[in-house]
């Protein structure tokens, strides 16, 4: 930084200084009426009491997402935005490579009409779809739980199972695997054929790279995202005839350039 780098610099320190002396002189003049800002509450991770949530290094856990008590999530699992994990009366284990879609809740039972103390367990390469809810349950690997369906207290999944979209599951229903049940009250519809079976670890792999993604973008520091969209406006995509005119030829650098694992019909690239 050279000398007039440093002057600019220094004023622009003064300045902010003096706007943060007057606002703290006004605050005290206003006396009670002054206006007071509050901190947002919400923790991502959050203890409670002697719980704590463990949550694996690689796993993703987006920001508005909530994790509360007693809950542990595997290495390659993401819970994305809005979801709520709440392993406060019991516990909660999520395992590898699973996804929690946005808006779902996990929770789990403490007393129930059969007195039971359930907590929630779900396996790996679990994909629970958008706004479900799991309450005192257990999912085992590989199995599909729809967007909007709602598992109730001692409802078991087995492996290679799938519960329908918006499908309600009573209480202590056991699903058998290759399976696919939905309704309210959710009742056996048919089998799963061996491409929906193939489809359902497919789903999980395509969140775990997605999930990647978000990270990313979301371990991004201000800089970063300002020079992002710099590029972006710079490198904004045009009509082929409108640069063939300009002379213009136009690469999009690799900053702006998804990964090759999260983009449809495209293949990883050999390393």
């Amino acid at each position: 930084m050279g000398t007039l780098g440093r002057t600019i610099y220094t004023v622009g320190f003064w300045i902010r200084e003096t706007g943060q002396a007057l606002d703290r002189l006004g605050c005290r003049l206003q006396g009670k009426y002054y206006f007071q800002e509050q901190l947002s509450r919400h923790r991502t991770l959050m203890n409670l009491f002697d719980k704590v949530p463990v949550v694996d290094k690689d796993a993703f856990v987006a920001p508005g997402a909530s994790i509360i008590g007693d809950v542990q999530v595997g290495i390659g699992s993401s819970i994305w935005y809005g979801c709520v994990l709440r392993g406060d009366v019991n516990n909660i284990s999520i395992g590898s490579g699973t996804n929690i879609q946005d808006n779902s809740l996990v929770h789990v039972a403490k007393s129930n009409l059969a007195g039971k103390v359930l907590p929630t367990i779900i396996g790996d390469n679990v994909t629970v779809g958008h706004s479900a809810v799991l309450h005192g349950c257990t999912v085992e690997d590989e199995t599909f739980v729809g967007m909007g369906a709602t598992l109730l207290d001692g409802v078991f999944v087995e492996k290679h199972a799938m519960v329908a979209a918006g499908a309600l599951v009573r209480q202590n229903t056991r699903i058998p695997s290759g399976e696919v049940w939905g309704g309210n009250p959710a009742k056996f519809l048919r089998k799963l054929t061996d491409e929906e079976i193939a489809f359902i670890s497919e789903s999980a792999t395509n969140y775990c790279n997605l999930a990647q993604v978000h990270a990313a973008e979301n371990a991004k520091s201000f800089d970063e995202i300002e020079f992002e969209k710099m590029l972006r406006k710079k490198f904004a995509r045009r009509d082929e005839e409108y640069d063939s005119m300009l002379g213009v030829v136009r690469e999009t650098p690799p900053e702006l350039i998804l990964p090759d694992n999260v983009l449809p019909n495209k293949a990883p690239k050999a390393s």
